[in-house]
């Protein structure tokens, strides 16, 4: 790169920049304007005043302006302090939109500028570097053809945003994107800020609280506005971009890339934990996939039919089409008002019948002669013979851009649009063997049965055909119920396709017979069947779960004794010799610390694969992260290289969820960077799987450092949150812990159990609680005890931990993860909320330790990095946080002011439910704020 296009490049990032700060600034604005109009000057003076002491504050840390400050906000009114805190709950929103708008602009400008440059990070960028390293076309072929990713929606309560506050900010952000346009007339720039103005005033007056929990069926409805609004399109561009960029580089080829990027589902599957997910509410959560992937082919086949008008007055079309369009006037009812008049115009007729077919297919109950599509496969012959048809009077340019993207819509996402998965806990599966194998007398109490007693019980029942379960037979509800999924997934197997269901997860796997249950139910439907050569015949999988750092040890094993089972190696096989894995992110932290956690996790994922390589089974890892750093949360990209690349294999599944949906896939510009993105990780892994001399080379003594690494920080970790007795009064007394709960964000409990027991507290408000009280303990705490645990005061072991960071991808990745952890974290405000506890003893006590284990965390990492300041590597980053911190304290400060007040009164048999929204208000305005909270 030429000294010109550097500095070129410096200097628009600086005019780039600029426009982000204009974007802020203009919206802040907007807001002042708003809160004048609704609270008068008065309450915008107020919240500039706080915003400036707080500002203040943070450049250099004074007592008595802090004591201004407390006491500033100790004397708002009761309807100040709501607005005050709507006020900057507000802003954040804004700021959000701003620098996701920003994220757009930058990839556009770099487009704009670069010329001939390849993006980093870019599809273009990974199908180079194969160019450049001469792999041959037909290697290219088996990777592509190997490759798989599938994200995968949860209704994870992280989410604090309502849809109706979402729908505002999309349109903010499609006006704030127009302020880049230079045609726009001084009358138009008018207009749009009084649009702006209105949207702004909107968002002021909605509120952002809902007033219940929402239903299943609204979480199923939540996640299918991203496939409304932006997937449905961004997939098939970004595999438009890929097919494109290989034909630029490998021109020989006529390529067609393989689906190897899906979207799929828990939300209606997912009833671990929670009572309202029924099999009745999973089989409508399918019935809306349908409708609305079906909804948006016939709005595609209507924009069709609108430039579909080419006439057999000027071109020939093929025999075939018109062929097929005469057998649909014998076979396919059409309303008068849906059929095309003009006979010369043969594609809008064709397109038409199509439409009706479409109708046709979403009712269950249509009459014989009332003809659908039975499959996706039907209607995708209907394309192909449109498609043949344009190609043969040289439409060609139509046929290779709109008509193929419909037609990888089809390949997408079928008749169900994404594969919902089904999950449930162990426990209910044995619970439910237990009823049934004691009604039938063959086992009193399977249950107490050992684990060496189950298995050859669940082998037998197995390979036996003959039925356990009848309709005739009265059973408990749990039972029924637990029966009615099974049936729930054969129907909708038959109904919808196979692929709508096809994973069954099994939360706390801890022994093979958890896996062999749910095998032996999914027989009772016909899921699993043995034909009459011995042949099994399997449509569905169990998938274990591994979620504690005990359940990662103990994995492999479970494994190669599954594989040995005859029976079950044949289910597998007729899987296509590929076994998913579930591995836990969030409990493995919660259980041993983000160090700890993260090391393991690669442990296990290189043993679990060699249990597959022993019995010649891929397999298939899906990680179950959050959105924040404490559950594993990372941007996807660096999710995917995160991954040995030999452990990649059959495909990566990934959990995306909670207000990762909406930074990720509200807007369609940032939604097709992030599938780009993962793309390009997903590409570049898959040659370093493919041609290992090409990956870091990782040392041996590196992983004996890591190891030693974790298992200090193992130690420390659970001295804390495990041994020390005063730690459970620590973290609910000092955290908005009871109050998340009472924030209506998820349809599932917070527990597992209505119990009080560390064991049985949820993983996400475990982190959304730290999140929100600053400390973001769960995603670094530990580390700095243990790094110096293994460098002393020895020279050379840091030097040796600097050559890790700039070698080992686990280590640098584990790093910046406890980077990004530390600079959003901070001691100075989570000691106001540890002023919330009772005991001083315990307070003082613990919270020491931690601020100390803070500043020994930051000292080393500054060392091991090289860096002066925490995040100087990530300078985007590190400014985002500087300028959004001075309008989080406030929050904080509220926030603290307000539990103190809300739990005083309820101490004494009271409640408030003013103070209590006043609260909540400020836990949605610091997630907003500090973003992957959860």
């Amino acid at each position: 790169m030429s000294d010109q296009t550097v500095t070129s490049t410096a200097t628009n990032r600086t005019n780039s920049n600029n426009l982000l700060r204009r974007d802020v600034r203009y919206l802040g604005n907007i807001l002042g304007e708003v809160l004048v109009h609704q609270g008068g000057r008065e309450l915008l003076e107020l919240v500039e005043q706080i915003r400036e002491q707080s500002k203040a504050l943070r450049a250099q840390f004074d007592p008595e302006l802090f004591a201004e400050l407390k006491a500033t906000i100790s004397s708002l009114s009761s309807e100040q302090r709501h607005q005050v805190i709507r006020a900057f709950a507000i802003y954040f929103q804004l700021v959000n939109i701003a620098e996701q708008n920003h994220r757009i602009r930058r990839k556009r400008d770099y487009e704009f500028l670069a010329g001939e440059e390849v993006q980093n990070g870019s599809i273009e960028s990974a199908i180079k570097v194969l160019k450049d390293h001469n792999i041959a076309q037909e290697d290219i072929e088996e990777m592509l053809a190997g490759i798989s990713l599938e994200l995968v929606m949860t209704a994870h309560p992280t989410e604090a945003t309502r849809r109706a506050v979402l729908d505002i900010h999309k349109r903010i952000a499609e006006d704030v994107m127009e302020l880049d346009n230079p045609t726009l007339t001084y009358r138009e720039r008018e207009k749009l800020k009084e649009k702006l103005m209105n949207e702004v005033l909107i968002l002021w007056q909605t509120d952002e609280l809902r007033d219940r929990k929402p239903t299943v069926i609204d979480e199923v409805k939540n996640g299918l506005f991203y496939f409304d609004e932006t997937l449905f399109d961004a997939l098939p561009n970004v595999y438009e971009e890929l097919e494109r960029c290989l034909t630029k580089y490998y021109p020989d080829k006529k390529w067609h890339v393989p689906s190897y990027l899906r979207f799929g589902s828990w939300i209606g599957g997912d009833r671990d934990g929670n009572p309202s997910v029924t099999s009745d509410v999973t089989w409508q959560a399918l019935t809306l996939h349908r409708q609305l992937v079906v909804r948006k082919y016939k709005e595609q086949l209507r924009e069709m039919m609108k430039m579909l008008s080419f006439s057999t007055n000027l071109v020939t079309v093929t025999d075939e089409l018109l062929a097929s369009i005469e057998q649909d006037r014998k076979t396919v009812q059409i309303k008068n008002a849906e059929r095309w008049r003009n006979s010369t115009e043969p594609y809008r007729i064709k397109l038409g019948y199509m439409l009706a077919k479409l109708a046709n297919t979403l009712e269950t109950n249509v009459a014989s002669e009332q003809v659908g599509y039975n499959s996706p496969a039907e209607l995708m012959e209907d394309l192909r013979i449109i498609d043949r048809s344009l190609r043969s009077h040289f439409a060609d340019y139509y046929a290779d851009t709109y008509l193929a993207k419909l037609m990888r819509q089809v390949e997408l996402f079928g008749f169900h649009l994404m594969t919902l998965d089904i999950r449930q806990h162990s426990q209910e599966h044995e619970n439910t063997m237990t009823e049934v194998l004691h009604k039938l007398g063959i086992v009193d109490n399977y249950g107490a049965l050992s684990e060496e007693e189950k298995i050859p019980v669940l082998v037998k029942l197995l390979e036996d055909q003959r039925p356990l379960t009848s309709h005739h037979i009265e059973y408990s509800d749990s039972t029924r119920e637990c029966l009615n999924v099974y049936e729930v997934v054969a129907k909708a197997q038959k109904e919808f396709g196979v692929n709508c269901i096809s994973s069954y997860l099994i939360s706390m796997t801890e022994a093979a017979s958890d896996m062999l249950e749910v095998m032996v139910f999914a027989k009772e439907v016909g899921l699993l069947r043995i034909d009459e050569n011995g042949e099994v015949i399997c449509t569905i999988q169990a998938v274990p779960l591994f979620e504690t750092i005990d359940d990662l040890h103990a994995a492999p094993d479970i494994m190669r004794q599954l594989f040995a089972i005859p029976v079950y190696r044949k289910a597998v096989a007729a899987r296509g010799n590929m076994h998913e894995i579930m591995l836990g992110y969030s409990d493995s932290n919660k259980d041993g610390g983000a160090v700890t956690a993260n090391w393991e996790l690669r442990i296990a994922l290189n043993s679990i694969t060699e249990a597959g390589k022993e019995h010649n089974v891929k397999l298939k890892f899906f990680h179950g992260r959050g959105g924040s750093l404490g559950r594993g949360g990372m941007p996807l990209n660096r999710s995917i290289l995160a991954q040995p690349p030999h452990t990649v294999g059959a495909g990566i599944k990934i959990t995306e969820q909670g207000e990762v949906l909406s930074s990720r896939y509200s807007l369609e510009g940032i939604a097709y960077r992030s599938l780009e993105q993962a793309t390009w990780a997903l590409i570049t892994s898959a040659r370093l799987a493919r041609y290992p001399e090409q990956a870091p080379q990782v040392e041996k003594e590196w992983e004996d450092i890591a190891s030693a690494i974790s298992e200090a920080a193992q130690k420390k970790y659970q001295d804390l949150i495990f041994r020390d007795p005063d730690f459970l009064t620590f973290f609910k007394e000092s955290t908005p812990l009871n109050e998340v709960g009472e924030l209506n964000i998820g349809s599932r409990p917070s527990k597992r159990k209505n119990s009080d027991r560390f064991e049985d507290l949820r993983a996400i408000p475990w982190v959304f609680s730290w999140t929100q009280s600053r400390y973001l303990l769960p995603a670094w705490y530990a580390a700095g005890t243990a790094i110096q645990q293994y460098v002393g005061d020895d020279q050379q072991k840091l030097a040796t931990l600097q050559t890790m960071y700039e070698k080992f991808p686990f280590f640098r990745s584990l790093i910046d993860n406890l980077q990004m952890a530390l600079a959003k974290a901070d001691m100075k405000i989570a000691s106001q909320y540890a002023s919330m506890i009772k005991d001083d003893t315990i307070r003082e006590r613990i919270f020491s330790q931690v601020e100390a284990e803070y500043k020994l965390t930051s000292e080393l990492i500054l060392k091991i990095t090289n860096q002066n300041e925490i995040l100087d590597n990530v300078p985007v980053i590190q400014e985002s946080i500087r300028l959004r911190n001075p309008y989080v304290d406030p929050l904080s400060y509220l926030q603290v002011q307000l539990l103190q007040e809300l739990r005083s009164i309820r101490e004494e048999g009271g409640d408030d439910q003013v103070l209590l929204r006043e609260v909540l208000l400020t836990i949605n305005g610091i997630a907003a704020g500090l973003r992957n909270t959860g």
